[in-house]
Order: structure tokens, then C-alpha cells, then sequence
């Protein structure tokens, strides 16, 4: 099998499954994992390698001055004897930086957009040293990457006002593991509603925070499950404080993507309260809401982003007007008191995963996409 290198400056976040998951399913390719430094375990007898490699002395200095220059000489060292048959990069910022790579060895390059890549303003780009030469230099990957996958229809829209080319911007949803994620057994569920996200702006956490403390009365046995961490931790402890719910609201910080799993299948309910920052950052989609899907948990998210493509109004679960606590509250509360409703938004949101969201079958298209590429350049 051909190899191909998947490649994101910071490997194996525990935000960001959603990138192994999807090339530990390859069954044509090989992964090869690329990148700067390695943030978490990778999976299980995968290769990686790593700028961090190439030892002490070479690494913050090299690291950072290939952080300016794009230089692609450090990753061709690294590569050393692997020839991979193209180049994957998660995230656009990652095919600003892969570009010059994918040209020096001739191999094409393949980048899928995931959110803040598509949302995110010119000029909080700029004001990033790790993100700026992606505003410099997107309208050079626009002109010269092979493909360009959008992991939702709202991103695919993103970018191509941003000047990428129709022909070659494809919607394509990563999807989530149908034969990993079972559907939970009702007896499971407990009256918790889960929120899984990092705790910053865009995701809205305060509001939900909010909404609960309007229902926490009616709804006494509740409680809000907030899993995730982030620089709003503090400030949204205090907020539950302030409220008189702060018994009532368990902060578990970041977990293993197994334990995340765990507290679904006890949720009544998955809470997507997205905003659109000032920075114009937007939800792209929203992967925990399709996990909660295939477990066959019921979402309340806002109206905003890709998260309509991920839950139907009324037939999921619900969408509500952003930073409407008060809306949010109402959903919820709808949910929390009628079970019967919940178990057949929870049936209608895991047949949607299925249909539309099966990591396999879109695995499969994705090794279509190379194939197809691959031939194009002359290599059946």
C-alpha cells in the first residue's frame, strides 16, 4: 500500500481525534503522521515523525525560524527514505505550510478545512505568529493545492469566498465510527446534560451556563456535565457561582476521547451553544454532536455554522438564536421533561449519522479523492 503523509504542525491533540480517527481507516494508504511537535499518545503502532526529532540542540530555533520561512528542507530531512504518494494537511494553515513540501518532492497536496481556517478575520490571523503566514500566502494554495475538502457545506461556502477554486473545493464530512459508537441502551441515560468543547468565546459555554440556571428549579435532579478546558475555565466557575449553581455544574476538564464516549451514553442531552466571535470565528461543524448522534443522544445547538448540517430541527433535537440563553433554556426544558421525545429524536439523530456520517463510507470517498488524484498526475 501506498503511503501519505497526514500532516498538522501539532500531532494528536486530545481536541482533534477526528484526524487519526479518519487515517486509521484507511484501508488502501498508509498514514504517515508529520509534523512539529507531538501533543499527545499517537495510535497504536502508527508512524509519526516529528521536526522535535532531529534533536535538542536544532529544535525551538530551527523550529521557529521554519515557522517564518516555510523552509521545507527540515521535513525532507526528516522524511529521510519515506516517499509518500501525497500530502494530507489538516487544517488550511497547514497547507500554507505544506505547500512548499508537496512541491519540492513533487507529490500532490490535499487540505481539508475545518473551521477557524474558513472564519476566522485577516486580521486575528495576522496577530498570530503561528497563523500569519496563512492570510500571506492562502491565495498561493488556492492556485496551487490539488484538492481542497471542507469538513462541512458551510465551510465549502467559507472558502470559496475566499477565492479557492469550485472545481477543486469539495464538501466532505469526516464522520464518526457507526461500528465503535453504539447506540446507548435507554436504561443508560441519566438527567445530565453534557457539553463537551474547548472553554473559549466560540463556543458559547456561558449561555448555556445561563440556560441552565433558568431550568436547574424545575429540572431538580439535572446536572451540566462540562468536559473540556481552556483559558474561560476560571471566569465560567465564578459564573456558576454567581448563579447559585455551582453545585450543580462538574468541570472534568480534558478527557481521553474513550471517557468522552462514556458520558454520552448517560447524557439525556447534548448542549452546541456556539457564537460567532468578533473575530468572525464560527462552529464549522461540530464532531461531538455527531458522536452524541450515533449514541443516539438528542443536541440543542445554536443556529450558526455547520451545526444545522448535524442536527434537524425538530427531528434530532433542536436549533436555537445564538447567545439566547433564555431560548436555550426552553429547548432543553423540552427535552429534560418528555423522555418519549427524546428517545425518538435520539433513534431519527443516529439514523442520521448513519446515512450521511458513516466514518467508513466516508473514508472511502476520501480514497477516492486520492486515487483520482494520484491518476491525474500519472500514478494509477
Amino acid at each position: 500500500m501506498r503511503e501519505i503523509a497526514v500532516f498538522r504542525h501539532n500531532l494528536f491533540r486530545i481536541s482533534e481525534p477526528f484526524i487519526t480517527q479518519q487515517a486509521q481507516q484507511l484501508r488502501r494508504y498508509n498514514p504517515l503522521y508529520l509534523g512539529r511537535l507531538r501533543f499527545g499518545e499517537a495510535p497504536a503502532e502508527a508512524r509519526s515523525l516529528a521536526l522535535e526529532d532531529l534533536g535538542t540542540v536544532w529544535k525551538m530555533p530551527r523550529i521557529g525560524w521554519q515557522m517564518i520561512t516555510r523552509d521545507p528542507a527540515p521535513y525532507q530531512r526528516l522524511l529521510g527514505d519515506h516517499r509518500p504518494a501525497l500530502i494530507h494537511a489538516h487544517f488550511g494553515v497547514e497547507g500554507v505550510y505544506a505547500l512548499p513540501l508537496a512541491k519540492r518532492v513533487g507529490i500532490p497536496l490535499v487540505t481539508t478545512f475545518h473551521g477557524f481556517d474558513a472564519t476566522l478575520s485577516t486580521a486575528a490571523l495576522l496577530l498570530s505568529p503561528a497563523w500569519a503566514n496563512y492570510p500571506l500566502f492562502r491565495h498561493k494554495l488556492a492556485a496551487e493545492g490539488d484538492l481542497f475538502l471542507c469538513a462541512s457545506g458551510f465551510i465549502r461556502e467559507r472558502v470559496l469566498a475566499m477565492g479557492f477554486p469550485q472545481a477543486r473545493t469539495v464538501t466532505h464530512y469526516i464522520g464518526v465510527d457507526c461500528r465503535a459508537i453504539q447506540p446507548r441502551d435507554p436504561a443508560e441515560e441519566t438527567p445530565t446534560i453534557l457539553h463537551v468543547a474547548r472553554l473559549v468565546e466560540v463556543k458559547g459555554t456561558q449561555y448555556l451556563i445561563r440556560a441552565f440556571s433558568e431550568l436547574a428549579q424545575r429540572h431538580a435532579t439535572a446536572e451540566l456535565v462540562i468536559i473540556g478546558d481552556g483559558p474561560l475555565k476560571r471566569s465560567l466557575q465564578e459564573l456558576a457561582k454567581s448563579l447559585g449553581i455551582e453545585s450543580r455544574v462538574r468541570f472534568l476538564g480534558a478527557l481521553p476521547h474513550a471517557q468522552v464516549l462514556a458520558w454520552m451514553r448517560k447524557a439525556a442531552v447534548l448542549a452546541l451553544p456556539s457564537v460567532r466571535t468578533a473575530t468572525g470565528r464560527v462552529e464549522g461543524l461540530g464532531m461531538v454532536m455527531l458522536e452524541a448522534a450515533a449514541t443516539g443522544v438528542p443536541a440543542v445547538g445554536s443556529r450558526i455554522g455547520g451545526i444545522p448540517e448535524g442536527i434537524l430541527d425538530g427531528k434530532t433535537g433542536y436549533l436555537t438564536p445564538e447567545r439566547d440563553a433564555s431560548a436555550l433554556a426552553r429547548r432543553l426544558d423540552d427535552l429534560l421533561s418528555d423522555p418519549a421525545m427524546r428517545l425518538r429524536m435520539g433513534a431519527a439523530a443516529r439514523a442520521l449519522v448513519e446515512q450521511q456520517f458513516d466514518l467508513h463510507r466516508q473514508t472511502e470517498v476520501l480514497e477516492d479523492h486520492y486515487d483520482r488524484i494520484l491518476a491525474g498526475r500519472g500514478n494509477p
